[in-house]
């Protein structure tokens, strides 16, 4: 899960003209780059999350004619670049986006999220851990549980136990650490920690079409028939037209 913080409110059309000295009329106004990058940045920004990936580009581009250093039009320009299928230029983006904005949360978590997309599992893990010792980092059970869904497709299960119980430690009742842990754990065919776990996760949250079939399975598993009926029965009622729902119906 990337965390995506960018601010959006504000964000206006900006055209700029070139500036050109004549001799027959004042000078054209100087450009006030600060200015002329944080406009062209929400240009960009804007485009990249209404999924027009060549306008976000030539716009974050742009922003970054105007401030080289920014890192944040560098991590979103890095973004863009993974969605236009151009690993190569991400990868470029986000070693820029990290140097020029080394405490920057998301920065550092996006660049672990690709880094770990690219297999790159130990550089993820460095950027991951990077997020988390930032002072400033009021959630560091996000990027804990993040760190252990890419060991998870290492796949290194005791690592990403690791992780996800590091995130826990941060947060107890954090729903995604929680579920990933169940999921973890019934990988692992320990199917009472996957129960223990799942019904954690159950308990502080209101449960998904997909919780209550995994809970299901947990219970068939397990052999607890009386379980499984009262979470069937709940799953029907509560999501009568989901897929889960369809699934279950269509075994029996």
């Amino acid at each position: 899960m990337i965390r995506k913080n960018f601010l959006l409110d504000g964000i206006a059309a900006f055209i700029l003209t070139a500036c050109v000295s004549t001799t027959t009329g004042p000078p054209k106004p100087k450009v006030n780059k600060a200015e002329a990058a944080s406009q062209y940045y929400a240009l960009g920004v804007r485009y990249y999350l209404n999924g027009q990936y060549d306008l976000a580009r030539d716009r974050l581009i742009r922003s970054l004619d105007f401030d080289p250093k920014m890192g944040n039009a560098h991590s979103v320009l890095a973004l863009t670049y993974q969605a236009l299928d151009i690993p190569r230029l991400a990868a470029e983006h986000y070693s820029l986006a990290v140097r020029y904005a080394p405490r920057n949360i998301d920065v550092l978590n996006s660049y672990a999220v690709f880094l770990c997309q690219q297999r790159d599992f130990t550089e993820a893990a460095k950027q991951f851990e990077s997020a988390v010792k930032i002072y400033e980092n009021d959630h560091p059970e996000i990027m804990l549980t993040n760190a252990g869904v890419c060991m998870m497709g290492k796949p290194d299960l005791a690592e990403a136990e690791k992780y996800f119980r590091r995130a826990l430690g941060e947060k107890s009742n954090y729903s995604e650490a929680l579920l990933r842990m169940a999921l973890l754990k019934m990988q692992a065919d320990d199917t009472l920690s996957a129960r223990a776990f799942l019904q954690r996760h159950i308990s502080t949250n209101p449960p998904s079409a997909a919780i209550l079939y995994l809970a299901v399975q947990v219970e068939d598993t397990i052999g607890n028939a009386r379980a499984s009926t009262d979470y069937t029965s709940q799953l029907l009622r509560d999501f009568p037209e989901s897929a889960e729902a369809q699934r279950l119906l269509a075994a029996n």
